[in-house]
């Protein structure tokens, strides 16, 4: 696990990534839930990125699957808690990455916690679903 701390000035690139994010649909390997957004959020958040090595590497969920299982992991989730801290959902801060239940052979999806509720990917670009659908919370980073 990475010991990760956020930068002076996170909440400013937070919030300029979440806008650019904002009108792009979700599009395997290009632009879902895994390196485009709580991957995209890591890195303004606390300037690592600890996606590099996946863009661009799968372009449906089956591939993504397959990259999950060729890294040594059985689902999603379960390679974000390789990488961040995970925590209770009710210790959930801005930036934080929950792991929300979704269909699919990846085992979860991932959103990006603000406030009460978490931004995830839709066909249209971004949409909201309430705190308590997370399942599990990994923690982006400590302030400095």
């Amino acid at each position: 696990m990475i010991e990760l701390k956020r930068r002076p000035d996170w909440r400013e690139h937070y919030e300029a990534a979440i806008d650019e994010i904002t009108a792009t649909p979700f599009q395997w390997g290009i632009h879902d839930c895994g390196p485009s957004l709580a991957g995209r959020i890591v890195k303004a958040i606390t300037g690592a990125d600890l996606c590099a090595e996946y863009h661009g590497t799968y372009s449906d969920a089956l591939g993504a699957a397959r990259i999950i299982r060729e890294a040594g992991f059985t689902s999603l989730a379960e390679m974000v808690g390789s990488m961040l801290p995970q925590a209770h959902p009710s210790e959930a801060c801005i930036g934080d990455i929950a792991a929300i239940e979704a269909d699919g052979p990846i085992g979860c999806g991932l959103g990006v916690v603000n406030g009460e509720r978490i931004y995830v990917l839709t066909e249209t670009g971004i949409g909201t679903v309430d705190l308590l659908e997370a399942k599990m919370i990994f923690k982006v980073g400590r302030p400095e």
